[in-house]
Parts: C-alpha cells; sequence; structure tokens
C-alpha cells in the first residue's frame, strides 16, 4: 500500500449508512466500486449499498462515479453495443444492474450528479475479484498452466484497470462539460479470438508452451446446488458464450483518445503484481512501459 501514498484509509460498512457518509464527509467525488463479495447476495446488498453512496454523494454535493457493467445487455444488442442500446438482461444479477442504473438516473434528477463508466472483463493491479485473476492464472503461483472460460474463438473484450480508471479521471477534469446524467463506453483491449489473452499472457509470462485448458464448467454446474457462487457465475456464462464489443465512440470523440497501455506491459505488470512472474519485463525493457492511446 506504500504506492499509494496520501491515500486516507477510512474502516467501515457500505450497508452501514452513517459509515459511508462519514467517509465522504468534504469530498467532491463520490465512486461507488462496491460488490457483493463472490457473487453472493446481490439482491439483498447492491441496491442498499449504492443507496448509500446516493445519500452520501447528496449530502456532500459531489458527483457519483458508477463503474458499470455489460450485465445489463441481452444478446438481442450483441455483438457491438453503444450506451443506447437498450437494457434488457436476461439474468438476475443485471436485472439489478439495470436498477442500479435506473436509481442512479432518478438521483442525478434529483441533483446527484452521475457518471457511468461501462467496461468489459477486468485485470490489472493485485485485485482478485475478476475473472482473469480468478479464472486464467493462479495468483502467487508461477504460470505452468491456464484456464479459458470462454469459446475460444468468440471475441471479447477486457479493460485494463490503470486505463479505465485514467479515462475516468480526464473524464472528471473536464467536469463542467459533463451532464447530470452521462454514460460512456471503454472499449479496452478487444481479441477477436477470446483465448488470445489467454496466448497473450503465457508469451509474457515467458512461458509460451503453457497449456491452456478449459475452464471446468462441469464443476460449476455439478456443485452450483450447493454453492452460491458457482450459481451465480452460470447464469453469467452467455458472455463467454458470445461476442459483446463496447462501442467507444463517444467516449473518444470526447477525450480525443481512449488511454490505452500496450497489451504486453498491461499483462506484464498485471502478472507482476499477482505475483505470478518475479520481475516485471518493463523494468527490464523500458519502451513497454509506455502508454498509447486506442482511437
Amino acid at each position: 500500500m506504500a504506492s499509494l501514498g496520501a491515500i486516507e484509509w477510512s474502516k467501515g460498512d457500505a450497508m452501514n449508512a452513517a459509515d459511508v457518509l462519514r467517509a465522504a464527509a468534504g469530498v467532491s467525488l463520490v465512486v461507488h466500486a462496491a460488490n457483493p463479495p463472490g457473487y453472493r447476495n446481490w439482491k439483498g446488498l447492491a441496491l442498499p449499498m449504492l443507496e448509500n453512496s446516493i445519500a452520501a454523494a447528496q449530502a456532500t454535493g459531489a458527483r457519483l462515479v458508477f463503474p458499470g457493467t455489460v450485465y445489463n445487455f441481452g444478446p438481442e444488442t450483441f455483438p457491438i453495443v453503444a450506451e443506447a442500446a437498450p437494457q434488457r438482461p436476461r439474468t438476475r444479477k443485471g436485472a439489478i444492474r439495470v436498477a442500479m442504473e435506473q436509481r442512479l438516473a432518478r438521483a442525478a434528477r434529483e441533483g446527484v450528479p452521475v457518471l457511468i463508466v461501462r467496461a468489459g472483463d477486468f485485470f490489472g493491479s493485485a485485485g482478485q475479484n475478476n475473472w482473469f485473476s480468478q479464472g486464467l492464472v493462479r495468483p502467487g503461483k508461477p504460470l505452468t498452466w491456464m484456464f479459458y472460460p470462454g469459446k475460444r474463438e468468440v471475441g471479447h473484450a477486457w479493460a485494463y484497470l490503470p486505463d479505465l480508471a485514467e479515462a475516468i479521471a480526464q473524464l472528471l477534469e473536464r467536469e463542467a462539460e459533463l451532464g447530470s446524467f452521462e454514460e460512456f463506453h471503454f472499449g479496452g483491449h478487444w481479441f477477436e479470438r477470446g483465448v488470445e489473452i489467454a496466448e497473450a499472457t503465457r508469451r509474457v509470462a515467458g512461458v509460451p508452451q503453457a497449456r491452456i485448458w478449459g475452464f471446468p464448467w462441469f464443476v460449476v454446474y455439478l456443485l452450483s446446488p450447493f454453492v452460491e457462487t458457482f450459481r451465480e457465475m452460470i447464469e453469467m456464462r452467455y458472455l463467454w458464450k458470445q461476442a459483446l464489443r463496447l462501442d467507444n465512440a463517444k467516449l473518444v470523440a470526447f477525450l480525443g483518445e481512449e488511454p490505452h497501455t500496450p497489451l504486453d506491459a498491461a499483462l506484464d505488470t498485471t502478472l507482476y503484481e499477482l505475483g505470478c512472474v518475479n520481475e516485471p519485463k518493463c523494468a527490464r525493457i523500458p519502451q513497454l512501459a509506455g502508454r498509447s492511446s486506442y482511437r
């Protein structure tokens, strides 16, 4: 945590309105990035936590930032999805995410400015609550083999978290130009063949021959009657069977370009922070650490 510098930590419970309000005292921006852990009890936790963040933003006069997901969309909007696409989810979590965004739209009408930036699956940083660190690699272990959860030839979008954060920061730098309720789609890294991210990961890790196994979905199905997380994973499996690419034209038009770290540098940093490699290549090859832009 030392690299995070002057961040002031405030311990609390996102389900406790007083804790959230206390943490938001004096701020101009509230980022609501809290999710029920392990996919569990979304119905009971997701909306109450959001209500507390809305109340805190309203009390402090802050803008509320909400990282959006692709759960909101049904297959009829695929393969390329823009901000105006109809939100008709086919899953329970998708319906909850739509309800959350509807609540945010109402909050914006009530005086709480809102910014939603939607992205695909996340990777990057030491965070382990994502498909990359929970499904593709094993944090803390050298890369000797990998899983890939989807159909190998079906396209899939991934968002490198530092790039997504940079895009949000650039949008907020132009706060005066934002409306009271704004939505942007973040393109990130798109893989025409979804399995390319696994192929690139093993190459960057220096083990290009590492075996890429299919994800053991049969185990997930077998144990789903007993494990809530597995039941929720199955519900979202359709996103690994069909291509969904977010149209970032609005974001690019507004910012001029989308923050975009080259794939090898992004994967190299991610693998190092997850403890899958001992030394990042970008420490030895400085040009890998550069940043380009995707238009």
